[in-house]
Parts: C-alpha cells; structure tokens; sequence
C-alpha cells in the first residue's frame, strides 16, 4: 500500500499545481518536531525563493487549494513557511488494520527490479579474518538482505584473494616445516606460522628466498605438486572462513577468487592495448583516464614493467566475467574507504570498455579501539575476527546468566550467541557507514540506548505479555484513543517509508535509528497504556499495536541479520 509519505505527496503536488506553481517536485518528510505535527514539507520556501516571494504567503495560497480532510487535520503553516501534517486517528486505524494482515509490513517491492552483484568480506587465503573484516562483511550481507526483500535479484560474491607472492613461502614451508596435527587442529594458524618462519627464514638465507621465489614460479607454471598444495591452502582456509560465515548467518551465492582469473589477464591488457584505451609508460601498461580531471593525473597500472599483473587487472576480469554470466544492472563493491582511487580507477576503465553496469564503491570507515586508534592487539597485530565473535558471546552469556539465571543452560546459550553476535552487528550498522567508530564493549552490550540488546529486549518484553495473556495474536480493531498510542501507530506505519530509502545511499543505519525510535514509542506506549489489565475492547486494541510492534521489530533486525530471542 501507499505509504503516508506517497499519500500527502500526491496530494501537495496537485496543490501545489492548483495554485498555479508549475515544474516543481513537492515533496513531504517526516516531521523533525512531532509537536507540531507528523509529517512536513519546505515546498512553500523553495517556492518562495524561486518566485521571489513571501514563503508564508506562498503557504497559505498551497494551503487554500489542498484537501487533505480525510488524512490529516487541516494542514497548519510554521514557521518561516512550513506546512505540517497530523495525521487522523482514523486514518491509521485504518491502515493499522491492513498492516496485521500484510507478512512485508507495508514495503511494497520495487517496480523496477535489477539484478545487483553484491561484492564483500573478501578475506585472503592462508591469513585470518580480523575485525577489519567486520564491517564489509556485516554491511554487505544486511544490503544483501534489503535489497533481496525489496525485490532484486541479488548475487552476493565472496572474491576471496586466493593468489598472489605469499604462496611461494607459504608452499616451501609447507613441504619443509609443516604440522599436520597443527593443521588440523588450527589451518589458518598453523599457514600463517609456515609463512612467518620462511620469511624470517629469508632475511638471513638467501637459499631460502630462492627456493621460495621458485616455488612460486612452478605454481604459476601449473606444477602439480604446488597446485595440490596451494588448493589444500585454499581449502583449509575456506573451511575457517565458512566456521564464522555460519556462525554470523551470513551465505554467500558465489566465492570466485583472484585465481579464477588468471587465464583472463593477459587478453584483457591486449584489448587495452589494440583499442587504445592503454599504453606503454616507463615499461608499463598504463590507462591515463584524461577525461577524468580527478584521475587525469593519477594513471591506473594494468601490467607492471616486469609482466606482472595487479589487482586492477584482476577485477577489470571480473567485472567482464560478472557481466558475460549474470548481465548485471549493478556490481556493488563493499570495500574500505582508503580503496576509492582503485575504484575510481576501474570503474572508469570499464566504462570504456563498454560497461554499461551501474558500479558502485559502498566505502566506509574504520573500527578504532578505545584509543581512538586502529584497532589492534597488545603486540601491534590485528584483532582476530573468531576473537572478537568468541568475546561477544562469552560476555552476553555472563549477561543473560545475571538477568536470567532460571534459564535452561541450552537455551542461556543459544541467546548468549543471539544477543552477542547481534550486539557486534548493530554496533555496526547503526553508525553511519562511512564514520570512524569506537568498539566499545560496554556500550554495544547494554541495555540501554541504541543497541541491539535494547531492541532485543523490547521484542522480549512484548512476546511475554502474550505470555501472560495466553493468546497467540488479538482480535479485534485498533482504536487510537492516547497520544501514546497514536505516536506509536505512526511509527509503525513509517517502516514502510524507512526500509527503501536505505539503498539511496546504501545506509542501514536508517532502519537501526528507526528500530530504536519505534521501540521507544512502544516503551512510551508501554508506561501510558495498561495492556492486560484494560477493557476487553481496548486490550485487544493494544494487544494488536504490541503485535505489530514485535513483528516489525524482528522484521527489521532480521533485515540487518540479528535475530530476536522469545527470551532473555
């Protein structure tokens, strides 16, 4: 259905049009103020400054041509020339009944689906997952889950780095120094000390550099041996990766890595070349993107002096090969900030290539530990990724032990890994993607203010007042009869308006804002509005607002990968 937003647009915009402004895009938002009403618009002052005219008058002339009598109370200007909105009770009853019967809770699916590649994690082979991880790998999974309910075909893409000069160390320490009691307990571990012992190893052994740089070469050549090794890398690796991909409830459709490509980089420079798109500087295969006056003087190197190919090359390969089997109408890479010259960079190349794709660098910040820097261990080396998941679950378990110690321990357990890993995605999702933030244990686990476990909890405390009323859903129609009430019916219809805008600008920290203000209505709602103890009628009311409340709670963090315990 319509949302309330789409509602008081079309009819602004015919006022708007009645009262003789033409080629102007009216628009209405969500009041900034709920005192003075629910909704807004700053049609009049942009009118005014493009008439040249008072903004007030210019109000009261939309005003004198508008009928919005069966939504909203008469429209009021405010001001320096905004119209406000309040919305009928009897209007959202009305749609508050339709909302009990609709599973997408009022999101109506594009009209325009595209099929999108969602590129992230992307962790290399033989080293672990850190917490640098983190934030491409819980912000490409929840766009991945909005954009799949929204309607889109959606191919997410785990373009894991599976190729590249470590492996000569790594496979000459694996013939020479390799643990299998070690690899089998720990692969990822047990790799990462092969190739710490044969650099250092190399710093005082020129033999051993050799030997190393041979190896590497015999992969590259196809030797049998080493590619054996090298897939048995891979693999191990994978099999790690895939222990917190489950535990994290996140999947992927498609996990190519930079080797799949190889085959394709020597080709892709030739048609550079032939097509004029590259040229030779200083021995290399350069594209200067001239056009670009950003990039006119930053040149993208596609193949080195000495023949050696680097990551541009490797993903101008993708995108080709992504465009020959899915014919996407966008690739969307979830890649730190600091990558946004590679992607400029490619992005433009592709293009002339004849990539007509929409592709898109969904940058963000960094993690930073309570130091205000990059987060890091004691030693100076990455947080673990396993660690920090393990940690989560470990401190939520204490948590849920101190607020429900009853609790069966099978059932403590599974909320301890719900409460936890929900707390590190939410932590995430709700900043802003490209903001620098804090990895704060206290604060990602409390009870109070914007965080995961509050939201979790306020779905807790609804489903155990169904508890307690022994009914499975209410019955009956929804009456607004307090301002609580009212609020909190306004706010759930807004679900509907928060959920698309998220991909404008690829934010889910709109739906974790919003998730946080709806359930603060609730507990407003909850304080002012005795449920069980009502009259009949009105229990079944606030009954019903509960229920859709707890729905569109576990919609939304389901949206964002969290999932909603029955009890904490």
């Amino acid at each position: 259905m319509p949302t309330l937003r789409e509602i008081l647009g079309a009819r602004l915009a015919k006022a708007v049009e009645a009262a003789g402004f033409t080629d102007f895009q009216a628009e209405v938002s969500q009041a900034a103020d709920t005192r003075y009403g629910d909704y807004q618009a700053n049609a009049a002052m942009a009118l005014a400054r493009k008439e040249r005219k008072n903004p007030r008058e210019v109000a009261a002339a939309i005003i004198a041509h508008l009928d919005v009598s069966d939504i909203s109370a008469p429209a009021e200007v405010a001001g320096a020339g905004f119209i406000n909105f309040r919305i009928l009770p009897e209007f959202s009853q009305q749609r508050l009944q339709e909302l009990l019967k609709d599973d997408a809770m009022g999101v109506t699916p594009t009209s325009s689906p595209k099929t999108i590649i969602i590129d992230y994690s992307s962790p290399n082979v033989a080293k672990p997952m850190h917490v640098g991880h983190i934030r491409s790998t819980i912000l490409g999974d929840c766009l991945s889950r909005i954009a799949r309910f929204l309607g889109h075909k959606v191919i997410t893409d785990n373009h894991i780095g599976d190729w590249g000069t470590q492996f000569g160390k790594v496979i000459y320490g694996w013939k020479n120094f390799l643990d299998r009691d070690a690899l089998a307990k720990d692969a990822i571990a047990e790799l990462v000390r092969l190739y710490r012992t044969v650099n250092e190893l190399e710093k005082t052994d020129e033999a051993v550099a050799r030997q190393a740089r041979e190896e590497l070469v015999k992969l590259q050549q196809g030797d049998a041996e080493n590619l054996a090794i090298w897939k048995d890398c891979v693999e191990c690796s994978w099999a790690e990766f895939q222990k917190l991909y489950d535990l994290l409830g996140i999947r992927f459709d498609e996990r190519l890595g930079e080797s799949s490509y190889n085959d394709a980089l020597g080709p892709i420079c030739e048609r550079l070349q032939q097509q004029g798109i590259a040229e030779i500087s200083d021995g290399a295969l350069c594209v200067f993107l001239r056009d670009i006056p950003a990039l006119a003087e930053k040149p993208a190197i596609i193949r080195k002096a000495d023949g050696g190919f680097l990551y541009a090359t490797t993903d101008l390969a993708t995108i080709e090969y992504r465009m020959e089997r899915w014919h996407p109408d966008a690739i969307w890479y979830v890649v730190g900030a600091p990558q946004a010259l590679h992607f400029q960079q490619i992005f433009g190349i592709a293009h002339l290539l004849g990539v007509k794709a929409d592709l898109q660098h969904i940058a963000f910040g960094s993690i930073l530990g309570e130091d205000r820097k990059i987060m890091k261990t004691r030693s100076g080396e990455n947080v673990g990724l396993a660690d920090v998941l393990t940690e989560a679950i470990s401190r939520a378990r204490t948590l849920v032990a101190e607020k429900n110690p009853d609790l069966p321990e099978d059932e403590r357990e599974s909320i301890a890994h719900h409460v936890g890993l929900g707390a590190v995605k939410y932590a995430e999702l709700s900043q802003h993607r490209m903001t620098d933030y804090v990895f704060s244990w206290d604060k990602m686990l409390s009870f109070q203010g914007n965080t995961a476990p509050y939201l979790q909890n306020a779905y807790v405390r609804i489903r155990s007042i169904f508890r307690k009323a022994g009914e499975a859903a209410a019955q009956g129609d929804i009456v607004l009869g307090t301002p609580e009430e009212r609020a909190l019916g306004i706010k759930l219809q807004q679900y509907a308006e928060t959920v698309p805008a998220i991909l404008d600008d690829f934010r889910p920290n709109l739906l974790a804002n919003y998730l946080y203000e709806l359930a603060n209505a609730f507990h407003s709602f909850y304080e002012a509005c005795p449920v069980l103890k009502a009259e009949d009628a009105v229990r079944q009311s606030r009954l019903a607002l509960c229920d859709l409340t707890a729905r569109t709670l576990a919609h939304g963090l389901g949206l964002l990968g969290i999932v909603c315990p029955e009890k904490m």
